[in-house]
C-alpha cells in the first residue's frame, strides 16, 4: 500500500471493529459477571458464602479449599463471592480487604507476599513506597502486617496454588493471628486444579486450612449452553447463526466441560468474522475458532518456559505425529530433541536434565508422564505423551 493509499483512510477506517461485538468484555476471562450470569454453581456459592459470612460483621472467616478442573467456576465464584462480602461488610462499617493473587505468575512465598502487599498498598492511603525487588519475603510480611493493622478483616485468593514452589506463605498468613502477627481476621481460599494438592501440605498447614473443602465438577452441555446464551449480548443482535452456541456447548462438554474455554471458542469464532468482515458468526467459525484457541491457550502455558523445553516438546509432538502410538520414553524423545537443539545452534542438555524437564511439564499438566512394564529385557521405564493435540503444539512452537 502506498503513502498516498495510507493517507486516504480516515480515523474510523483505522480503528473500524465491525459489526460483530456489542459488549466484549463479557468474553473477557478475567471478567467477573453478576450473580445471574453465572450457571449452575448455587451450592457452590452458598458454600463459599457460608465461609465468608462471619467476615461481613467483622467476624473470623472460614478458610477454604476449591478443587475442580480448569474452567468449572471456580475462581469466577470465589472472586464474584468476596466481591459481595466486600460489598456488604462496607454497609456494615466493617475495614474489609480481599486480594487476588495467581500462582502461575506469582510461584514463590516472595512472589506472593510481593503481590500481597503491594495490592493492599494501593488501596490505602499515605503508605510508604514498597521495593518491588531487593527484599525478601520476610521483609514484605513486617510491610503487610502493618498494612493489616486499619482492616478488620482481609480475604486472600490464591489461584492455581497447586503451582506453587513451597507452601512456606499458607503457614504465615493461616496462623498469622495464632502467632500475633495481627489481629486483623485473614481468610485464605485456595484454589487448586488438583485434587491431590492437600497431599504435598505438610500436616500443620493442612490442619490450619482444613476449614472447608469445596469440589467443582465439569460442566454439562446444557449447563455450558446456557452459560454462551448468558453470553450472547456480548455480541450485536442477530449476528450469531442458530447453530454456534449448541456447536461451542457440544464441543467443550464433549473434551472439557469447561466453560473458560467454550467462551474463549465463542470469542475467537467472533473475531474471525470480525477481521474477515462478514456479517454472521458461523459454524464454520467455530471450528476455526477452536483450533486457534487451543493454539493460543498452549502458547500461553509455555511462554515462559525456556528454549530448551520447547525443543523437548517439539520433539514429543513430532514422535507422536510422525508414529504410531502417542507415548514414547525418555530416550526415544531425547534422540529427537538433540537434532532439534542442533538446527537450532543450542548443545543439548543431558539425558538426566532432560528426564527432569519431562517430569517438570508432567507437573505443570503440559504431558503427562507414566511408568511401563517394559518387556523381560527391558524393565521398567517412564514414558511421555502431550496432554495436546500434536498439531496443536507444533502450530503453537512455531509461530
Amino acid at each position: 500500500m502506498t503513502n498516498r493509499d495510507l493517507n486516504d483512510f480516515s480515523d474510523d477506517d483505522l480503528f473500524a471493529t465491525g459489526d460483530i461485538f456489542a459488549r466484549r468484555e463479557l468474553l473477557r476471562v478475567g471478567h467477573v459477571p453478576d450473580r445471574d450470569r453465572i450457571v449452575g454453581r448455587d451450592t457452590e456459592l452458598q458454600n463459599v458464602g457460608q465461609a465468608l459470612g462471619p467476615a461481613i460483621d467483622g467476624g473470623p472467616p472460614s478458610n477454604i479449599v476449591i478443587y475442580g478442573k480448569t474452567g468449572t467456576g471456580k475462581s469466577l465464584v470465589a472472586r464474584h463471592v468476596t466481591q459481595r462480602a466486600r460489598e456488604r461488610a462496607i454497609t456494615n462499617d466493617i475495614g474489609f480487604s480481599h486480594v487476588y493473587v495467581d500462582c502461575s505468575d506469582a510461584d514463590t512465598e516472595t512472589r506472593v507476599a510481593r503481590e500481597i502487599t503491594t495490592q493492599l498498598a494501593d488501596e490505602t492511603p499515605a503508605t510508604p513506597d514498597i521495593p518491588d525487588k531487593g527484599i525478601g519475603a520476610n521483609e514484605y510480611y513486617r510491610y503487610l502486617w502493618d498494612l493489616l493493622e486499619s482492616r478488620d478483616v482481609c480475604i486472600v485468593l490464591l489461584d492455581e496454588i497447586d503451582i506453587l514452589r513451597d507452601d512456606d506463605v499458607l503457614m504465615q498468613l493461616s496462623r498469622a493471628e495464632e502467632t500475633g502477627k495481627t489481629d486483623c481476621y485473614l481468610g485464605v481460599i485456595s484454589i487448586s486444579n488438583k485434587i491431590e494438592f492437600r497431599d504435598r501440605l505438610s500436616e500443620r498447614i493442612d490442619s490450619s486450612l482444613q476449614d472447608e473443602d469445596i469440589i467443582f465438577q465439569p460442566y454439562d452441555a446444557d449447563q455450558l449452553r446456557t452459560i454462551l446464551e448468558n453470553r450472547r449480548d456480548a455480541f450485536k443482535p442477530g449476528v450469531l447463526q442458530d447453530g454456534v452456541i449448541p456447536k461451542v456447548a457440544a464441543l467443550a462438554a464433549r473434551e472439557h466441560g469447561d466453560a473458560r474455554k467454550a467462551i474463549n471458542i465463542l470469542q475467537k469464532a467472533g473475531e474471525l468474522a470480525e477481521r474477515e468482515n462478514d456479517d454472521h458468526v458461523t459454524e464454520a467459525h467455530v471450528e476455526r475458532g477452536q483450533r486457534k484457541a487451543e493454539v493460543q491457550r498452549f502458547q500461553e502455558l509455555v511462554s515462559g518456559s525456556t528454549p530448551h523445553v520447547k525443543y523437548l516438546l517439539r520433539a514429543l509432538a513430532k514422535l507422536t505425529e510422525n508414529r504410531e502410538g502417542d507415548a514414547f520414553s525418555t530416550h526415544e524423545i531425547y534422540q529427537v530433541y538433540q537434532s532439534i537443539a542442533d538446527a537450532e545452534g543450542s548443545d543439548p542438555l543431558s539425558q538426566d536434565r532432560v528426564y527432569r524437564l519431562l517430569k517438570e511439564q508432567s507437573f505443570l499438566g503440559v504431558t503427562e508422564s507414566r511408568h511401563t512394564g517394559g518387556g523381560h529385557s527391558e524393565g521398567s521405564y517412564l514414558e511421555h505423551r502431550l496432554m495436546r493435540g500434536s498439531d496443536v503444539v507444533l502450530a503453537a512452537l512455531s509461530d
